[in-house]
């Protein structure tokens, strides 16, 4: 049996009951270290789950599947994802990958940035598309994610932008040498999503993206301790301290009511 359950956003006490029990009945017990990340070491999951984790980087779930995958017909294996299992697709390229085996597979759900965003008081129904923001480069700077927020915009739906991590990356050049030297970890922050937004704007100049466009930065969502959620344009948002990831932005369509009266208002209570 391969099981694929999701962790939730912050530490080890996120899991459910019924993804801990199938952890403790694996042989094999996978977390993937490459689309997200919990705010507490493996060492503190392994300690409690009492199990040796593997880490199962991009390179692992993306090309060599069947290592995960091995004797998962007649064992149990449990692959580890932060957030909801199916946060990502390569996730959903596993589970294909486990059918063609005939292996049997469980999905065990939890809790993600995609629903765990309604605690800023907007209302999930209210929210389009969701894109990426990656990291530039001085010769790679896409911008496929302008139009997605233009449309939301049209359509009077709000924006959720998640922001790029590099986690075990080769730089182009250890790459093209074939080198196996990794890049420091990078975590974007809101003030440097926002920075990018401004750049592209720049660029295609249609007033999707401007200094008074009120959005919602959020860090480290989910814990109990230092969250964070701040509303204001995004010129104020700019210049705020989010401390350390993961970041996440909105960009807001609509309020339901003026900007100074968020604190005072019951429709949006918890933004702050």
């Amino acid at each position: 049996m391969l099981y694929i359950i999701g962790l939730g956003l912050c530490d080890e006490t996120d899991i459910t009951v019924k993804g801990l029990n199938a952890i403790k009945s694996c042989e094999r017990v996978y977390l993937e270290s490459y689309t997200s990340m919990l705010m507490i070491s493996r060492e503190k999951l392994e300690e409690f789950y009492n199990k040796k984790l593997i880490l199962a980087d991009r390179e692992m779930v993306e090309s060599q599947s069947d290592e995960i995958l091995l004797n998962a017909d007649v064992i149990n294996v449990a692959f580890l994802v932060v957030g909801d299992p199916f946060g990502a697709t390569t996730h959903t390229d596993l589970v294909i990958r486990a059918r063609e085996l005939n292996i049997s597979i469980t999905i065990i759900h939890n809790s993600s940035i995609m629903n765990a965003i309604g605690e800023c008081g907007l209302q999930l129904y209210n929210f389009g598309r969701t894109i990426s923001i990656p990291f530039f480069t001085d010769i790679w700077k896409p911008d496929s994610f302008y139009d997605k927020i233009k449309e939301n915009k049209s359509l009077e739906l709000h924006t959720l932008c998640l922001l790029d991590i590099k986690v075990k990356e080769q730089s182009n050049e250890n790459l093209a040498r074939g080198r196996k030297i990794y890049e420091p970890p990078r975590f974007m922050t809101v003030n440097q999503a926002i920075q990018q937004l401004f750049e592209i704007e720049e660029i295609h100049k249609k007033q999707v993206i401007t200094p008074e466009s009120l959005a919602i930065g959020i860090s480290r969502l989910g814990s109990t301790t230092d969250q964070q959620i701040k509303v204001g344009t995004l010129t104020q948002l700019s210049n705020q301290d989010f401390g350390p990831p993961l970041h996440s932005l909105i960009i807001i369509a609509f309020l339901l009511v003026p900007l100074i009266d968020l604190r005072q208002s019951q429709v949006l209570a918890f933004l702050w």
